[in-house]
């Protein structure tokens, strides 16, 4: 079976205000419910609204990075219908001049998944459900959208977490969005149709609303895939429907069919005037374009030598991928402070509670403790101890070493190996004669010299080199 899917993405904005009114645009669980509303967000008669600029810029930001074609007037229109959150009982939106068409997203494969629309639209506010009654905060109500509409160019589940995670991606490197699905600042609704394989004609299309994870987006569209096809394969037929995905059952559920579905009656928006967006407001914006995470992760993987998961890893993050290569910029070794970046330090991130970027350590600092390593004046293990150290405290890692003494002899482990082998001669004949669990003695024996300090990976290694040459000569 040939599968079919386009993506609609809802990503709230990181105004300060909301989109047509000067209201506070937080509506976070610390937030007390209806304290960020007014008599525009809240839909009074005779209540006018009025547009932020800063949401305009932000939408053109994102059609600029997607290469999306700008329209050179906008207009704003009523969206009618009736939700309880909603308090106008209509939503301003966008539909016959919407902010941008085409453009698209390229995935790691090299396919690019072609945008239909980027348009700006408000939010609606929260039902909350308690003890079978229903409340509704307006907070949320008219906090700025912009909704990205995929071209059905998406073959997988897999595809379609990779388009929303780049996305995510996106706007989090442009810095309009946090992009997080499961605060609901990013949200996707998904159209999927199945089709026996090599058939023209496309299947019929379903529906499924408001999945709110990555997890969740795969799951649903895996489902639904198998649905389908099983519906096909017994000769049935697919209905036109609106699904919604019940996460603890695993499956989609009927919400509504064709026939139920809405007729949004648009028309424009006689309160916001058509807005014409000049080629010198373009060229402003332009200005915080930035490198897009795949363009980085192709660049780390050409420039860097890294692996594609490790490119994978340091792309996701802008403050993880800049921290890379300021410390590579000053001790080299992108492959070395790959691994500790995506290893060590995402494990200690986890361990404590503390993301990178509200950490204690530096590139200045991670280099200098790199360094220390990497020349052989520390053991890994000690490397690793004092990394957690300074993460929480930011204190300078040489000045550790040299206050507490953590240093290794000249010439890092080796002439201390050599020297316990020269010291124990007789151990050493014995390990050449097949006692190698004596192994385990040299190594006690340099843990203690090293006070505990030393790796005992490293030491084994080390050990192990140096008795088979010295076994060598004895033959």
């Amino acid at each position: 079976m040939d599968v079919v899917i386009g993506l609609e993405v809802h990503v709230q904005l990181k105004t300060k205000s909301k989109i047509f009114c000067t209201c506070s645009a937080e509506y976070t669980k610390d937030v007390p419910p209806n304290t960020h509303i007014c008599e525009v967000c809240t839909g009074q008669p005779g209540a006018l609204p009025g547009f932020n600029r800063k949401v305009l810029e932000y939408g053109i930001l994102l059609a600029l990075a997607t290469r999306g074609k700008i329209n050179p007037v906008i207009r704003f229109e009523r969206k009618n219908y009736f939700y309880p959150d909603l308090p106008k009982s209509y939503q301003i939106s966008q539909y016959r001049a919407p902010l941008s068409l085409g453009g698209f997203i390229e995935l790691k494969s090299g396919k690019k998944i072609r945008l239909e629309r980027i348009h700006m639209e408000e939010d609606a506010g929260k039902l909350i459900h308690v003890a079978g009654e229903t409340f509704i905060d307006f907070n949320r109500a008219g906090v700025p959208l912009l909704e990205i509409v995929t071209k059905p160019d998406i073959s997988s589940p897999e595809e379609a977490v990779e388009f929303l995670m780049l996305l995510r991606e996106t706007v989090r490197y442009l810095g309009i969005s946090d992009g997080d699905m499961e605060e609901g600042s990013l949200r996707c609704d998904a159209n999927i149709s199945v089709k026996p394989e090599g058939q023209k004609e496309l299947g019929t299309k379903v529906e499924i609303k408001n999945i709110n994870s990555f997890k969740f987006v795969k799951r649903a569209l895996e489902f639904e895939i198998e649905r389908q096809a099983e519906l096909l394969r017994e000769g049935g037929k697919v209905v036109q429907e609106t699904r919604l995905f019940n996460e603890s059952k695993g499956i989609t559920e009927s919400m509504r069919t064709k026939e139920e579905a809405h007729d949004y009656r648009y028309f424009p928006d006689p309160d916001l005037v058509p807005i014409e967006i000049t080629e010198d407001l373009i060229e402003e914006v332009k200005k915080g374009l930035v490198e897009l995470p795949i363009e980085k992760y192709r660049r780390f993987i050409r420039d860097y030598g890294l692996t594609e998961e490790r490119a994978n890893i340091l792309k996701s993050d802008l403050y993880l991928a800049n921290f890379f290569e300021e410390t590579v910029k000053k001790i080299g070794q992108p492959e070395k402070v790959a691994n500790w970046l995506t290893v060590e330090i995402t494990g200690i991130s986890r361990e404590l509670g503390i993301e990178l970027k509200d950490s204690k350590l530096t590139p200045e600092r991670f280099s200098s403790l790199l360094g220390l390593l990497f020349e052989g004046r520390i053991s890994r293990a000690v490397a690793k101890k004092l990394l957690k150290r300074i993460y929480e405290t930011g204190e300078d890692p040489l000045e550790i070493v040299e206050k507490e003494g953590l240093t290794q002899s000249e010439g890092g482990l080796e002439p201390m190996v050599q020297k316990i082998l020269e010291t124990h001669s007789e151990q050493v004949k014995q390990y050449c004669k097949g006692k190698e669990k004596l192994i385990s003695f040299f190594i006690g024996q340099a843990m203690r010299e090293t006070r505990g300090t030393a790796d005992p990976v490293e030491l084994k290694k080390l050990f192990e080199e140096k008795l088979k040459d010295a076994c060598k000569s004895m033959d």
